[in-house]
C-alpha cells in the first residue's frame, strides 16, 4: 500500500480506500468499478449520512495516490488508493502519563502505563500511546515498532523516521529482540521446580477473547524463572526462594519435579498462599503467551481479567492492574551494530492487587 499523501490530523493517521478493480489480487477485484467517486462512496458507505459523504469530497478531504483533492463526479481508478480523514469522536481521557525512557533521531523508547493503548485500535483512537506523543512531541511520524497490550505496562519502542523503520521492525520480526517481563501471581507449590520452558500450541477461536492451549505442534514457547515469593499478606517478602540447580538448563513444564529450596525462616517454611514475582521470557511472541502459559502452569497472573475467567471488564474501570511488565528489552542496533539495553522504570505493585 502507498503511504498516505495526507498528514496525521491531531495524531491519528488518514483512513485508506481501496478501489474495485485492477490487476492486482485483491478481494474487491470481483466487483464493478463505480461511474464516479460519488457513487463508490455510496456503496462503501451507505449507512453514512449523504450530507457527511458531500462534505467529504466538498471540502477536498479526500484525494487519491499523489495527493490530489478528488471530487464527486471524477472517476475511480481501478484497484486504486484513496485516503481520508474519518470523523473521530471525543474519548474519556485514560488517566495515566507516558514516561520517556529514551530518545535518539531514529527511536523513541517509553513507558507505557497500564489501561493505556499502544496504538489506535477499535474504541481507543485518541487515548493511546502513538496518538499522543505524535501531537505531544509534535512528531507525525511516530509509528510503534512491536506490540503490547493495553493492560499490560512497560516499555514500547517507536520508530520516528519512515527512512530507518523497516531495519527496526525486521529486528522484531526476525526475533532478534530480547524481552524480559516481571509478573506477579500465585506462589507455586513445592513440587513445581524452576526454571520452566513453557511449549504450547496457541489457538484463538474466531470472536473469542481468550486463547487457547491446544493439542499438537507447539507454536509458542517462554522461559520462566521464580524470582522471589512473597508473603501471604501479599504486601512484604518473608523469604527468597532458591532456584535448585539454577545455573543448568530450564526445565520443561509438566512431568515430576523435585521441591525447590527455602531460603527464608527455617521454622516457618514456605508461605502457603501467598504470591510471588517471577521473570519471564517469551520466545515467540503469540496473543497472550505469557499470560496463557502462567495460567496453564495454575499461576495466572493476578489482576487478569481474562484468565482462568473472562470476566468481560469494564476498559474504563482501573482498580486492579494487570501485574505484568515489559521490563527489559535488549537488541543489536541495526544501523550501528552497538548493542542497546533498555530497563523500565516502572514496577509491579502487590498493593494494588491485595487491596483490589
Amino acid at each position: 500500500m502507498p503511504r498516505s499523501p495526507l498528514p496525521p490530523r491531531e495524531g491519528i493517521s488518514a483512513t485508506a480506500l481501496r478501489a474495485p478493480g485492477g490487476k492486482a489480487t485483491h478481494a474487491k477485484n470481483h466487483l464493478p468499478v463505480p461511474d464516479s467517486i460519488g457513487d463508490w462512496l455510496e456503496t462503501e458507505f451507505p449507512e453514512a449520512a449523504p450530507e457527511s459523504r458531500q462534505a467529504l469530497l466538498t471540502d477536498g478531504d479526500m484525494c487519491d495516490e499523489a495527493g490530489r483533492p478528488v471530487t464527486w463526479d471524477d472517476p475511480v481508478i481501478p484497484g486504486g488508493f484513496y485516503f481520508f480523514h474519518r470523523p473521530v469522536p471525543a474519548e474519556e481521557r485514560i488517566p495515566f502519563d507516558v514516561g520517556i525512557v529514551f530518545e535518539d533521531e531514529d527511536l523513541i523508547v517509553v513507558d507505557k502505563p497500564h489501561f493505556l493503548a499502544s496504538t489506535p485500535n477499535g474504541r481507543f483512537v485518541r487515548e493511546c500511546v502513538v496518538t499522543r506523543l505524535r501531537v505531544d512531541l509534535d512528531q507525525p511520524d511516530l509509528v510503534a515498532i512491536h506490540r503490547l497490550d493495553r493492560i499490560t505496562a512497560g516499555l514500547l519502542v517507536l520508530s520516528k523516521r519512515p527512512e530507518t523503520r523497516g531495519r527496526y521492525q525486521r529486528l522484531f520480526q526476525d526475533r532478534r529482540v530480547h524481552k524480559t517481563y516481571r509478573a506477579l501471581a500465585p506462589a507455586p507449590p513445592p513440587e513445581l521446580e524452576f526454571p520452566i520452558v513453557r511449549e504450547s500450541r496457541l489457538v484463538k477461536p474466531v470472536g473469542g477473547r481468550q486463547v487457547l492451549e491446544v493439542a499438537g505442534e507447539p507454536n509458542a514457547v517462554s522461559r520462566i524463572r521464580l524470582v522471589r515469593t512473597i508473603g501471604a499478606q501479599g504486601l512484604s517478602p518473608s523469604g527468597t526462594r532458591v532456584d535448585t540447580d539454577a545455573a543448568g538448563p530450564p526445565r520443561r513444564g509438566g512431568g515430576d519435579h523435585a521441591p525447590s529450596e527455602w531460603a527464608g525462616d527455617e521454622d516457618e517454611g514456605p508461605p502457603r498462599g501467598g504470591i510471588a514475582e517471577y521473570e519471564l521470557a517469551p520466545v515467540t511472541g503469540k496473543t497472550h503467551q505469557l499470560r496463557v502459559h502462567m495460567n496453564g502452569l495454575g499461576l495466572p497472573i493476578l489482576g487478569d481479567p481474562v484468565y482462568p475467567v473472562d470476566l468481560a471488564p469494564d476498559p474504563y474501570d482501573f482498580t486492579s492492574p494487570l501485574q505484568l511488565l515489559a521490563a527489559e528489552i535488549a537488541f543489536d542496533d541495526p544501523l550501528t551494530g552497538c548493542p542497546r539495553h533498555f530497563s523500565s522504570h516502572l514496577s509491579l505493585d502487590p498493593g494494588a492487587v491485595a487491596a483490589s
